[in-house]
C-alpha cells in the first residue's frame, strides 16, 4: 500500500472539538451547504490560489451535492462504479479517525491525525492509503497527493 501524506495543518480550534466534529461524519454535511456559499467559495480560492480552476470547483460541488452522511459513513454516486463509501473503521479518541473505502474499485484507507498544539489549537494530517499497481502508481502519484493536500485544507476550514 503506498501512504500519500498532507502537510500538517494548523486548526484554531482545541483537539477535542475537531475530534467531535470529524468522528461523526453527519457533522460533514455542512461542507455541502457551505460550497452553496459565494464568502466560502472566496476562501477556497484564497487558499488554493492557481492550483483550482472553475472546472474543478464545479466538480467539486457537483461531487459534494450527491453525498450523503451518517455518523459511520459519507456515500457517493461514483458513475459506473455506482456508489462508493468512505466508512469510519477505527476511532481513537482525539487523536485518530481512520476510514477505509468500500465497494471502491481500488482498495483505499485514510487517517486523520490530531494533536493538541497549545492555546486551544489543533494540528492535523491526512493519510491516504492506496494499492496501486506500478504504472498506476506512477501516472496517479502527483495527483493523489495533491488531492490529500487540498482535503486537509478543506478539513482545517470547517468550523469547529
Amino acid at each position: 500500500m503506498t501512504k500519500y501524506e498532507s502537510s500538517v495543518k494548523r486548526i484554531y480550534a482545541p483537539v477535542g472539538n475537531v475530534y467531535a466534529k470529524l468522528s461523526d461524519l453527519n457533522n460533514l454535511a455542512a461542507i455541502r451547504e457551505r460550497m452553496a456559499d459565494p464568502a466560502f467559495e472566496q476562501v477556497i480560492r484564497q487558499q488554493m490560489g492557481d492550483k483550482l480552476n472553475e472546472g474543478q470547483l464545479q466538480q467539486a460541488r457537483d461531487v459534494v451535492s450527491r453525498m450523503q452522511f451518517d455518523r459511520d459513513t459519507a456515500t457517493v454516486e461514483a458513475g459506473p462504479v455506482g456508489s462508493v463509501s468512505l466508512r469510519i473503521v477505527e476511532r481513537e479518541e482525539p487523536k485518530l479517525v481512520k476510514l477505509q473505502a468500500e465497494n471502491s474499485p481500488i482498495p483505499a484507507n485514510l487517517w486523520i491525525q490530531l494533536l493538541p498544539a497549545g492555546d486551544g489549537q489543533a494540528a492535523m494530517k491526512v493519510t491516504l492509503g492506496v494499492e496501486l499497481n506500478f504504472f498506476m502508481k506512477q501516472m496517479v502519484k502527483g495527483k493523489l497527493k495533491d488531492a490529500v493536500e487540498r482535503l486537509a485544507d478543506m478539513l482545517a476550514m470547517l468550523p469547529y
